[in-house]
């Protein structure tokens, strides 16, 4: 019989989840009781684009995840030397929903 050390977590994946969704956008909004990121891939030469994930996360869960990736990073800039910034990108102000009226 198989058993668990105590306080351990047994996380299942889907082969569906597993394959993952490329993205190279993301937008991120918060409330006072939430953070919203939106995992969107957007396409040269194409106008419009589809969120492919979104996920929500409770303030302290935010910054957890932030500290999680910066040490992430921080070890692949060490095995594999520094990310190169990209370029900035200009969003359209109208994205996700309708255009702003003055």
């Amino acid at each position: 019989m198989d058993q668990q050390p105590p306080n351990q977590l047994n996380i299942e994946i889907s082969e569906e989840t597993a394959e993952g969704s490329y993205a190279n956008l993301a937008i991120i909004t918060h409330s006072n009781a939430e953070f919203v990121i939106d995992f969107v891939n957007v396409m040269p030469g194409t106008p419009k684009s589809r969120v492919k994930s979104r996920i929500i996360f409770t303030p302290m869960h935010a910054k957890r995840f932030m500290k999680a990736l910066e040490e992430n990073i921080e070890r692949f800039e060490a095995a594999n030397g520094p990310i190169k910034d990209l370029e900035h990108i200009e969003i359209p102000m109208n994205f996700g929903g309708p255009n702003a009226q003055a």
